[in-house]
């Protein structure tokens, strides 16, 4: 265990300041400043657009070569870009990719919940814990804990400073255990194969996915809820913080070079009841999303926004927005995608090139635009 509070270190910060005071100020002046509206900032192969959140007008395009994925910072400015070497600090709102970056080796899922944000580290085992209020000044402070064992992790922090970490290696990955706010363990279980991915739901009902149903996390206690099926891997879920429901996917094939599902998983975390529903469409992982309500939505490869009832497991709602698609072999290419803020679901489509806001309660497209690339990740503040 290993816990340690990070800052800027003074001659770095110096070294930036003096970097930055370097620049000539006829060059400075050129430049006036952007304002981006409710950004939207999405990937394409070789940088960043920051969109404007209501007209989708490209206002920043910011050169970034290598594949690099998106997360909310948690606030309502920051989004973190991950790079090859760790989690960069993005001001989607001016449109800036700032030089700084928490280090981490093969950054991997980046958690906002209670208020703080929880970075891992897949290559380092690592796990980062800061206000995203703090962003904005250089590297705020922050909370650190090393796993066992480096692996393809997540971490959670909860309200009373509890962290959920997941149990695993290079080669395998067995489940989560929880620490207390002095990082003392608490709990674990071990009964979850492959564990992946992660969910909040109604009074900190914390889902982890395995490859045989669900973990659920409450009141210091961990309940199994097993899929029907002996292999049933749930791996990519969405909650809601007023909803008692989780939506996640459902593959059943292990040998499956790329399983196309048509079914998903609607585990209710009071009762433990695991549902499945048939959608009638296949989907990817990056077709998962909930609505402000809490109902489940679902980008599928026919093209359309298909809204859930969650506590009656029922689709609801379908509203075509973008023309019928196949999901790539390879998880980096880009595929249709949905991003959720508010009321409007975000669809990217990179096989147009285009991108398209709707309105859920109405399924009305209320923009859309043309982008210069295809792009791929996609969040916003």
């Amino acid at each position: 265990m290993r816990i340690r509070t990070l800052a800027v270190p003074s001659f770095l910060a110096t070294g930036l300041l003096l970097a930055g005071c370097s620049a000539p100020a006829e060059e400075a002046s050129e430049e006036a400043p952007v304002e981006v509206a409710d950004p939207v900032v999405v990937t394409y192969d070789g940088g960043i657009y920051v969109l404007d959140g209501t007209t989708l007008e490209v206002k920043a395009d910011l050169p970034l070569e290598g594949f690099n994925r998106l997360n909310p910072a948690g606030d309502d400015r920051h989004v973190l870009v991950s790079t090859a070497d760790g989690f960069r600090i993005m001001d989607a709102v001016a449109a800036e990719l700032t030089d700084d970056e928490f280090a981490a080796p093969e950054p991997g899922h980046a958690v906002n919940h209670a208020g703080v944000t929880a970075l891992f580290s897949d290559g380092a085992g690592e796990v980062t814990v800061f206000d995203p209020d703090d962003l904005g000044d250089g590297l705020p402070e922050a909370e650190t804990y090393t796993a066992e064992q480096p692996h393809h992790g997540v971490a959670v922090q909860l309200e009373n400073g509890e962290l959920l970490v997941t149990l695993g290696d290079a080669e395998t990955r067995s489940g989560i255990k929880v620490l207390d706010a002095d990082r003392n363990e608490i709990t674990r279980s071990e009964d979850c194969p492959g564990v992946h991915g992660e969910s909040a739901g109604l009074n900190e009902a914390v889902v982890v996915g395995c490859e045989n149903g669900v973990l659920i996390y409450r009141d210091g206690v961990i309940t199994k809820v097993s899929s029907p099926d002996a292999y049933g891997r749930i791996g990519n879920s969405r909650g809601h913080e007023e909803s008692p429901f989780i939506l996640g996917d459902y593959k059943v094939d292990p040998e499956a070079e790329l399983e196309r599902p048509e079914r998903v998983s609607i585990i209710d975390t009071e009762t433990g009841e695991l549902r499945l529903l048939d959608v009638g469409t296949s989907y990817s992982f990056r077709s998962l999303a909930r609505g402000p309500e809490g109902e489940g939505l679902l980008l599928g490869t026919d093209g359309a926004l298909h809204v859930i009832d969650m506590a009656n497991a029922a689709v609801v709602e379908s509203f075509p927005v973008v023309d019928a698609w196949e999901e790539p072999l390879e998880w980096q290419e880009a595929r249709p995608s949905v991003f959720v803020r508010g009321g409007t679901a975000y669809v990217n489509d990179p096989t147009a090139s285009k991108i398209y806001s709707v309105d859920i309660a109405t399924g009305e497209v209320t923009a859309e635009a043309d982008l210069p690339k295809p792009a791929n990740e996609m969040t916003g503040v």
